[in-house]
């Protein structure tokens, strides 16, 4: 059974931890999902972190929809959440909807999460009412970089928290099962969070959020253009695998790799008849 928007609601209730993380690929997946973390985004984060765009800006929903299958095809339990990008819900309602149906119906995936408070809470109110779970997201909100003007902390003046304030209710009243509050000083961050009955899920937020999410790239430390200063790297992949690349690379060039080990037999025979 996978965890539902249920199981999530019923975690704050119970001052249960909610643990979540990025994926974009099958094998990460699947090793996410056995470790028994409850919540997996399709982050539009793979922008950056997996096609190297410099923001999150330019993916497309194709490009979504295409990690968002993969993800889902190596899970079984978690709730995987496809992140909606620029401009596929700003417009209209009507887009809204038909993007959100996509990543359902054709992603496979059990809720979506969008950017804003209330300039997206129409647009929340209309998808949920369709039988999608919503995941909000306010703070810094990587969709609209370039109008916060860079990656600022968000809510740090008495007229910017109260915003953040509202949008954490309105988003709620909308019918968002979660929000996650990124880039937030940790007493507004709390404060939202004991003022709503829906969890936060935070990055960048603090400790008094309900939950955590972080990029899986970044706690791995396999993505090296930058370390965000929210993430804590639990492993360095990236020297682990440079150093296993240079091994490999000096073995095939000295001739000790394959050895029998990882090669092949035939009946010598065979080969004597070829010879002939």
């Amino acid at each position: 059974m996978r965890i539902t928007i249920n199981d999530v609601r019923q975690m704050k209730r119970k001052g249960e931890k909610i643990t979540m993380l990025t994926a974009y690929d099958y094998s990460t997946a699947r090793i996410i999902d056995e470790v028994g973390i409850p919540l997996i985004l399709v982050g539009d984060s793979l922008g950056m972190v997996v096609l190297g765009y410099e923001s999150t800006i330019p993916v497309t929903i194709d490009e979504m929809l295409h990690h968002t299958k993969v993800v889902v095809r190596g899970t079984k339990r978690a709730m995987v959440i496809g992140d909606m990008p620029f401009m596929t819900y700003h417009i209209s309602v009507e887009d809204a909807l038909h993007n959100a149906a996509r990543f359902i119906q054709e992603g496979g995936a059990q809720a979506i999460k969008l950017e804003g408070g209330v300039t997206v809470a129409e647009k929340v109110k209309n998808i949920v009412n369709c039988g999608i779970p919503v995941m909000g997201h306010i703070g810094l909100t990587p969709q609209s970089i370039y109008q916060l003007g860079g990656y600022k902390v968000q809510g740090k003046t008495p007229e910017t928290a109260a915003r953040l304030l509202e949008d954490a209710r309105v988003l709620e009243q909308a019918g968002a099962f979660a929000i996650v509050l990124e880039t937030v000083p940790t007493p507004l961050a709390t404060l939202i969070t004991k003022s709503i009955s829906i969890p936060t899920i935070g990055i960048g937020a603090g400790v008094g959020c309900d939950g955590q999410i972080q990029i899986i790239n970044d706690i791995l430390g396999s993505f090296t253009d930058f370390v965000p200063k929210h993430a804590k790297q639990y492993a360095k992949l990236a020297d682990i695998i440079r150093a296993a690349v240079t091994e490999y690379d000096r073995e095939v060039k000295a001739g000790s790799f394959p050895t029998e080990e990882q090669s092949f037999s035939m009946d010598e025979s065979i080969l004597a008849e070829l010879t002939e």
